[in-house]
């Protein structure tokens, strides 16, 4: 019986942890398995992000390099190949991407495409026995995340979302004071994050067939997010208005929108979002203070203050890079998965209520979510 490298590696783990469970190995060995190990990720789709983000941070990351790519478009094979040595083998395109099954080099895809194919690409990643990394949002519709979540569940592998602020500082110290209320109670929060286009009107995140949605699933996660850290909880209602000053230009897509939440403990909260204003602050008030990053969600560097007087201040490094380490480290030793496949989730049913909420003028959507997709 042929036995693939996939195969070999979970035989491999699973010996390691039956042994450490019964006591013949210190669990600390589980970790002393991977030490040196990088794994091999192929990025799906080779557009801006992963050209100027994902690519050159795979060339820092401490846990994972870039082992292949998969383009439809064949002028980047070569330019790929040539900038990052990587050998043709590990080079697909879209119609023979499912025999990436078989590369040895490759155990996470990483999927990078326009929105409305997110799907497609992480179940069929999925079934080809990889580890995915979708780009967020995750995908268009709640039932494409349960497809996704599945998919990966039923093939046995780690699921992560893009959420490249999930593993940098600033955020992380936001959840910090949140969780341990030097300043008391948040009471409210205010979450935006958007930028102006206009340069081209042709670019597929204004093509609803291709994007699923407009500013809301391209830069409203972001402030979604941004309320839920900036609370530490999942809000149990939404109210939301959609905003329009271009029609012509956003013939296809939403160009603003701005939601209220209301939270368990009594918090509100504001986000609002666009792709026609350069907004880029989170704030959240607590019983005794406040704090603000502004910038709060961009690549860098951000920056953030206390009502203290006190500068929120961390050494930058690229986000992507310490995104891609923190989901190698979850592949290789169990670490905290920071942006589970039910994070996406819970953001996509909260967009979805957006939109219900939008379309019947703004009426107030309830939402029963729970703890889900909160980590840290």
């Amino acid at each position: 019986m042929k036995l693939s490298r996939r195969d070999f590696s979970m035989k491999t783990i699973k010996g390691v942890g039956a042994m450490a469970a019964m006591g013949v190995l210190p669990l600390s060995n589980l970790a002393c398995q991977s030490q040196g190990r990088k794994l091999g990720v192929a990025l799906v789709g080779l557009g801006s992000y992963s050209t100027y983000q994902l690519a050159p941070a795979l060339q820092d990351t401490q846990h994972c390099y870039l082992a292949g790519v998969v383009t439809g478009t064949p002028a980047k094979e070569k330019e790929w190949a040539d900038k990052y040595g990587i050998p043709s083998a590990n080079i697909y395109n879209y119609e023979n991407f499912d025999a990436i099954a078989d590369n040895m080099d490759i155990d996470v895809v990483y999927v990078v495409l326009p929105n409305a194919m997110h799907a497609e690409f992480c179940i069929r990643a999925a079934k080809a026995g990889k580890h995915v990394i979708c780009e967020k949002p995750m995908a268009i519709s709640v039932k494409e995340c349960d497809d996704i979540i599945n998919a990966c569940n039923e093939a046995g592998v780690k699921l992560g979302v893009g959420y490249r602020l999930q593993s940098e500082p600033y955020t992380n110290e936001i959840k910090r004071i949140v969780r341990e209320k030097p300043f008391g109670e948040v009471r409210y929060v205010s979450a935006e994050a958007g930028y102006r286009s206009r340069s081209n009107p042709d670019q597929w995140r204004l093509d609803k067939a291709l994007a699923g949605g407009g500013a809301l699933l391209n830069m409203g996660v972001y402030a979604i997010q941004g309320a839920i850290y900036g609370t530490g909880q999942n809000p149990i209602s939404v109210s939301a208005q959609e905003f329009s000053t271009d029609p012509e230009y956003f013939k296809d897509t939403d160009e603003s929108i701005s939601a209220q939440f209301k939270f368990p403990n009594g918090a509100t909260g504001n986000i609002f979002t666009s792709h026609s204003a350069n907004v880029n602050r989170h704030y959240s008030a607590f019983d005794n203070g406040w704090l603000e990053l502004n910038p709060a969600n961009n690549y860098g560097p951000l920056s953030g203050r206390l009502s203290t007087g006190e500068e929120i201040k961390f050494p930058h490094e690229s986000q992507q890079k310490l995104q891609m380490d923190d989901f190698a480290l979850h592949v290789l030793e169990g670490a905290l998965n920071k942006a589970p496949g039910e994070m996406g989730k819970r953001d996509m049913i909260i967009c979805e209520a957006i939109y219900q909420s939008i379309a019947e003028g703004g009426k107030t959507i309830p939402l029963d979510l729970g703890r889900m997709g909160i980590v840290g």
